[in-house]
């Protein structure tokens, strides 16, 4: 496994099929238990209506990681662990039992077919941007926290 000097990291969390909230805690144990890699804060839990897409609301949250993995080893990793909770992608924004997205690597910026860094709609996202704030306060300019206030988006944790 590919390892590099630690790094902190930001994942997005969310999930709408199933019991989505208790989806949610275990994805971030799951977050715990990945190789080379230290859970340091999580967010609260937060109800969204879906964006660009239908089902039931989501469930979302936010983990901050200090990690030695690689951005393309950590994305497996995530990849892997939506896998494992039965995660379908029949087309795009489909419901989800499981999703995991690497919000922030450092301070890289990655663009390959495979991954892009910063999260490309993490700033017009309110459920991203709230929890993300709850936790890293200093990432999340005022004004993008602006531009998302009239998206649907409860903190329920």
């Amino acid at each position: 496994m590919a390892l590099r000097e630690p790094v902190r990291v930001y994942i997005g969390l969310g999930a709408n099929l199933g019991d989505p909230a208790a989806t949610v805690r275990s994805a971030i144990a799951g977050l715990a238990a990945l190789p080379h890699t230290t859970l340091l804060a999580t967010s609260g839990l937060y109800r969204s209506t879906p964006v660009d897409s239908g089902g039931p609301d989501y469930v979302n949250a936010v983990a901050a990681l200090d990690t030695r993995l690689t951005a393309p080893a950590l994305l497996a990793g995530l990849q892997a662990q939506e896998q494992q909770a039965g995660r379908e992608r029949p087309y795009r924004n489909a419901p989800r039992t499981l999703d995991l997205d690497l919000l922030l690597f450092g301070s890289a910026r990655i663009a390959s077919p495979a991954l892009t860094v910063p999260h490309p709609r993490m700033a017009g996202r309110a459920f991203v941007l709230l929890p993300l704030a709850e936790i890293a306060p200093g990432l999340v300019p005022p004004e993008w926290l602006r531009a998302v206030e009239g998206q649907g988006v409860w903190r329920l944790l």
